[in-house]
């Protein structure tokens, strides 16, 4: 399993490949071992040994070792790539035309044209990796078309909502 660990600003690939580890195109022997009922571990690897507690705060953790803490963020490939679509969200070629940051089968279409909304109101659900996503919007405004409907399926791209006043 691949997962992308920030800590202190810095991106680090991990690999997990059964009995070893791959860190940053590095591979190595590696073992993890947990003391049951406390957030104490123990990392053997090839090269040396270290205990650590490691605290998980909602999506993020917190490591400690030697009274150092780093606060780290854990993201497996599946959420990256899903936070890759969605960014282009963002990067819209028309103002106040909202596109599908992924292909997808639009599930349910939550405004109807002419409805005033808030920044971050939720315009179109889409079914997306076996995961619905919400697609919000950028901004206030007033929607002006919608252009989907529930069971449509879409690509990347599809226009799925038009909003004016929309920032």
């Amino acid at each position: 399993m691949k997962f992308t660990v920030t800590i202190a600003g810095r991106d680090l690939e991990v690999e997990v490949l059964g009995p070893e580890v791959r860190v940053g195109g590095r591979r190595f022997a590696a073992a993890l071992l947990r003391v049951p009922g406390t957030p104490i571990c123990h990392l053997v690897s090839e090269r040396n040994s270290r205990t650590y507690a490691l605290l998980r705060q909602g999506a993020n953790w917190q490591i400690q070792q030697g009274g150092a803490v780093w606060p780290a963020e854990v993201v497996d490939e599946r959420t990256a790539q899903l936070r890759a679509l969605l960014k282009d969200q963002r990067k819209q070629d028309a103002p106040g035309l909202v596109r599908a940051p992924m292909p997808g089968l639009v599930l349910r279409v939550d405004v109807e044209a002419g409805q005033e909304i808030a920044a971050g109101a939720g315009l179109v659900v889409l079914e997306a990796m076996k995961m619905e996503n919400e697609i919000r919007s950028s901004g206030p405004g007033r929607v002006k078309s919608v252009l989907v409907e529930p069971g449509q399926a879409v690509e990347k791209g599809t226009p799925l909502v038009e909003v004016v006043g929309q920032g």
